[in-house]
């Protein structure tokens, strides 16, 4: 179930309109929302909603089992290691199993072994990266003590809420969990701000990311070897583009819908691209999942502590596993590396200015913007391999790059240049201006609001495609 769909649309009433009725009534209300939860997750695989129950189980029961009063440090420790290990065995089997018996297979018969592993294909349940981290979140703030175990059904929402369940954002527990707890009271609702995100996220998914893919970049990457060098850049251009606003759609929508039914959601963009250094836009790109990998591997894994080559292996692990948290492919393991190398040169040059005294650079001089744009081409360089099919195909977009000048210019229009230009300016302008926007679009009369969410329909629906492709995000 889509969100950009009208049976989403049919859905949300219904479930809108049954959890604000139910507001009063905390018990009704949570069975209601987990209810709807399941159902949405259903309308993908109905036999995956078990899968979603037993990391739901998992999470419960490692929580309990590690506050108990009568275990002792070491106890604790061994069912926290032990949740993990089920709740990572999971993710395991259904998205890595079929890469790594594939892998180990096709090696095996480079040395003339044979078959010596079965191949394994099995079917990965759509969102299955998202609420494994958020289970196994759960799981480790509680034997931190940063949060204490929350009651089955409070666990089970948590984990299950649907706005946030196929591609995030990945919420702790202790952002949501006491949201789930209190009541909430429909006068407090921004409903305007949360019209506004939903509307936002529509047109960036619906109308520019469709387009994007469709005028250039689907085309190309099919058949690099058919356009020439400026298609080909203008692809990768707008796969960063199209990637941007696909998944950042969704969020917008995400974080609306949740407002919309009394919860709030953290932020999970803030304009990735304007960013001056692969450390900054880490910090501006998918944020709950960067917060995710910094606090519950980078930082245990020593973080910044030690020397360069201790700091340089901690950013390589993290990055290359983020990589591969993403899909089980080479092409995923070498955006994460390019990333991971990217961040440790970055950290070799900070260090070497801090032990130099040299200050570092100002914001919005014209060593900044170089930075902005540097940055900008190197993270479009690695989306290359995020977006291939394979690592041959990521070798042909490279390849046609610098080989490609001979072949004539097809797919450039004056519209595909605009639409560059016009995302490429929202990244870079203050965010002052869009909370004007909100607070203008706040003060107005409903029936202005109405005309501007009616006007914004007509714009999507006419600009928009027939039918709307999956979000990216959803196969992760």
């Amino acid at each position: 179930m889509l969100f950009p769909t009208i049976d989403f649309a049919i859905f949300f009433a219904v479930a809108f309109t049954v959890c604000w009725l139910l507001s009063p009534f905390p018990r009704y209300w949570k069975l209601a929302v987990l209810g709807f939860s399941y159902f949405f997750y259903a309308w993908w695989d109905p036999k995956f909603v078990l899968l979603l129950v037993a990391e739901t189980l998992i999470a419960y029961v490692g929580g309990q089992l590690i506050t108990n009063r009568a275990a002792t440090l070491k106890t604790r420790k061994l069912w926290m290691f032990g949740s993990i290990a089920c709740l990572l065995g999971l993710l395991v089997y259904f998205k890595y199993a079929g890469f790594f018996t594939l892998n180990v297979d096709n090696l095996a018969h480079r040395m003339g072994m044979g078959n010596i592993v079965p191949l394994l294909q099995p079917t990965l349940p759509v969102a299955i990266s998202f609420f494994t981290f958020m289970a196994m979140s759960y799981v480790i703030d509680i034997y931190r003590t940063q949060l204490v175990p929350a009651r089955p059904i409070d666990v089970a929402v948590y984990l299950a809420f649907f706005p946030h369940l196929i591609a995030g954002p990945i919420v702790r527990g202790g952002e949501l969990l006491p949201q789930i707890r209190q009541r909430r009271d429909p006068k407090h609702i921004d409903y305007a701000r949360a019209t506004q995100l939903i509307m936002m996220g529509l047109f960036k998914k619906v109308v520019i990311s469709s387009y994007l893919a469709t005028a250039i970049v689907d085309p190309v990457f099919a058949s690099p070897k058919s356009f020439s060098a400026i298609d080909s850049a203008f692809a990768v251009w707008g796969y960063a583009f199209q990637i941007y606003c696909d998944f950042s759609g969704y969020t917008d929508i995400a974080i609306g819908l949740a407002l919309l039914l009394g919860i709030r959601f953290p932020l999970n963009f803030d304009k990735p691209y304007s960013a001056s250094t692969l450390q900054d836009f880490w910090r501006r790109w998918h944020i709950t999942l960067s917060r995710w990998l910094r606090d519950y591997l980078y930082i245990p894994l020593g973080g910044n502590r030690g020397n360069n080559t201790e700091v340089a292996r901690n950013i390589m692990i993290t990055m290359i596993l983020g990589g591969l948290w993403h899909g089980a492919d080479w092409t995923f393991l070498i955006w994460g590396g390019l990333h991971g190398s990217g961040q440790v040169v970055g950290h070799i040059r900070r260090q070497r200015r801090e032990d130099l005294g040299l200050p570092g650079v100002a914001k919005g001089t014209w060593r900044h913007w170089i930075q902005v744009f540097l940055t900008f081409q190197f993270v479009c360089l690695a989306w290359i391999f995020f977006r291939a099919t394979s690592v041959a195909n990521a070798m042909q977009m490279l390849g046609r790059l610098f080989s490609g000048w001979s072949t004539a210019t097809t797919l450039i229009t004056p519209l595909l240049v605009v639409t560059f230009i016009a995302v490429m300016v929202v990244q870079l302008v203050p965010s002052k201006v869009g909370d004007r926007a909100t607070t203008w679009f706040s003060n107005q009369h409903l029936a202005v609001q109405s005309l501007c969410v009616a006007v914004g329909l007509l714009i999507i629906t006419t600009l928009g495609p027939t039918g709307v492709a999956p979000f990216i995000y959803y196969r992760f």
